[in-house]
């Protein structure tokens, strides 16, 4: 039996002979080789909790499902029940099996059956994007640039710290508002971390760093042999979503131009869901754009303002309406070569921010990118719902009410002096964990010891601890730990890691409220909420009226702080 290690940078499925068969990506680190790693042993299933046990089995024996087990897990309310687990052949099994099992007279609910395959997986086998996986089974091919393998044992996750990856970033030109039909594409500036430097273009040029092509066609060929042959992990652009990649597709298609991108030897793929994106398999294609948008407070997220902001400095750039006045120009060469080193500058700072994210709720950097916080809390939170033995909740999708937000006052016209800023940290969070607060834990028992919210007197059980605030209290000890070892550290590369680890845990801790509120989130409830900014208004109030006792005078509230002055 073959072994082989290396970093995961995607996964999917295909089917084969009617199975699904899990595809995992990466890159083996000795050798800087591609690897795409074949599963048949996976398959999907889903929870049935039934009425009654027996019954349930009996209503079950004409589905003739492959296999069903009986399992023991925890409910949303925190209760241990009887579930029942139903493996089924193939992911488009799923939906058509739900809607039959709601009708059954025994069965209270259907449960789980909406998790892609691909996370179900990542999620079963304890893996992670981003960081070192253990295979074994048989090397199918071996030769060239990608390993093939089928894995026959269960994969092993192993530890390792943020990976050495090959990231090339690239960017076209063509004429102002270009018109598929008819306007072709002039040159396609590369830039990568291994030191690959070229402008490819149809016009001339004594540069040694552009490479002219007699015609847009072997423009577009020697673009798909320098990916080939370069071989990189990710592939950075900007706006590539949307604009590079599909015009790059669409005079392909026109010039009979293959753009076999992917490891596999497959074409660049575009989805509209989540977003309109392109994926290319076996590489992460990331639209910084996106990235920019989603972490940086700026009015006008262009390149050119994105660079300026994270470096301080000014890039070459030509407005629209000069660009025509420089086609043919070797100061538009330059330009394009600028551009595309820009947009590998603003990767070096945004990358390991999103990856670390892919890191931490184990979804590929290519989902992470395209999906906003709450999606990656709630893939976070199901992963920790299976490591702690419970049936994720399905989405509710009915919202209830409006909760009433934090206290809020309005602030003291005038100029003041010697202000003071009172903030309570992380206070939303806090109060999550200390008062217990999750759907597993709201009872209507005057019974068991109890947390009591202010106004609305919702109970929520002491003890044990609930779901979600075990959860929140794992991230922020972690944020903390992390903080403090920052502190401890003189290695500035090591810092900034850490940096990226501790703000990524900071947006998640800020996230975990809102989604209470929401009722597209499983955990949604609208009790939960109401309770939360409830004490949050009563915290506020009763410091304030400390402060106020003390000889301080309010300024401005505002949810979680105020500003006072000393009387």
């Amino acid at each position: 039996m073959d072994t082989e290690k290396f970093v995961l940078l995607d996964i999917d499925y295909v089917t084969r002979y009617g199975q699904p068969v899990i595809r995992l990506f990466g890159k083996i680190p000795v050798d800087n080789r591609s690897i795409i790693a074949h599963d048949p042993n996976f398959h999907p299933y889903l929870y049935l909790l039934p009425y009654d046990l027996e019954a349930c089995r009996e209503e079950l024996v004409p589905f003739e499902v492959p296999r069903i087990e009986r399992l023991r897990r925890i409910d949303k309310d925190g209760v241990v029940k009887e579930f029942l687990k139903l493996t089924l052949r193939h992911p488009r099994d799923l939906l058509p099996l739900k809607r039959q099992m709601e009708n059954l007279k025994s069965v209270e609910s259907v449960r789980e059956y909406d998790i892609p395959l691909p996370q179900r997986y990542l999620i079963d086998r304890g893996l992670y994007p981003l960081q070192e996986v253990e295979v074994q089974g048989r090397v199918l091919k071996n030769s060239g640039a990608t390993c093939l393998m089928e894995i026959q044992k269960n994969p092993r996750p192993v530890e390792s710290g943020l990976p050495g990856l090959k990231i090339l970033s690239f960017k076209i030109e063509t004429h102002i508002h270009p018109r598929l039909r008819t306007d072709p594409i002039l040159h396609i500036g590369l830039s990568s971390n291994q030191g690959y430097q070229k402008v490819l273009s149809t016009t001339k040029s004594s540069s040694s760093l552009v490479e002219s092509l007699p015609t847009e066609k072997e423009l577009l060929e020697k673009f798909a042999e320098t990916i080939r042959s370069l071989n990189p992990d990710i592939i950075t652009g900007y706006n590539s979503d949307k604009y590079d990649f599909p015009y790059l597709q669409g005079r392909a298609d026109l010039l009979g131009v293959n753009l076999n991108l992917g490891v596999d030897g497959s074409p660049v793929k575009f989805r509209t869901l989540p977003k309109k994106s392109a994926a290319i398999k076996g590489r992460v294609h990331i639209d910084l754009y996106r990235v920019a948008r989603r972490h940086l407070q700026l009015t006008d997220h262009t390149l050119r303002n994105v660079y300026q902001e994270l470096y301080r400095e000014e890039k070459m750039d030509i407005s629209l309406d000069q660009l025509h006045t420089y086609q043919g120009h070797e100061k538009l060469l330059h330009y394009s070569l600028e551009d595309t080193q820009a947009i590998h500058k603003i990767g070096e700072k945004m990358l390991p921010l999103v990856m670390e994210v892919a890191r931490l709720v184990g979804q590929s950097l290519f989902e992470v990118t395209r999906r906003g916080s709450s999606y990656q809390v709630e893939c976070l939170l199901m992963r920790k719902a299976y490591q702690y033995g419970y049936v994720v909740p399905n989405k509710s999708g009915t919202y209830f009410r409006d909760v009433v937000g934090g206290h809020v006052e309005e602030p003291v016209p005038g100029l003041h002096k010697n202000i003071f800023y009172f903030d309570f940290r992380s206070l939303y969070p806090s109060i999550i964990v200390a008062k217990n607060i999750s759907p597993d834990t709201l009872t209507e028992s005057d019974v068991e010891e109890c947390h009591v919210a202010p106004e609305y007197g919702y109970r929520f059980r002491k003890e044990p601890a609930g779901f979600i605030p075990r959860v929140t209290s794992q991230v922020l000890k972690e944020r903390i730990r992390i903080k403090d070892k920052m502190k401890e550290t003189s290695d500035p590369g090591k810092r900034q890691v850490l940096d990226f680890r501790q703000r990524v845990l900071k947006i998640f801790i800020s996230t975990i409220y809102g989604l209470f509120n929401h009722s597209t989130y499983r955990w949604y409830s609208a009790e939960a909420s109401e309770a939360i900014t409830a004490w949050g208004r009563d915290y506020l109030k009763k410091t304030m009226e400390d402060a106020e006792k003390q000889g301080f005078r309010v300024l401005y509230a505002d949810t979680d702080g105020f500003y006072a002055t000393m009387n």
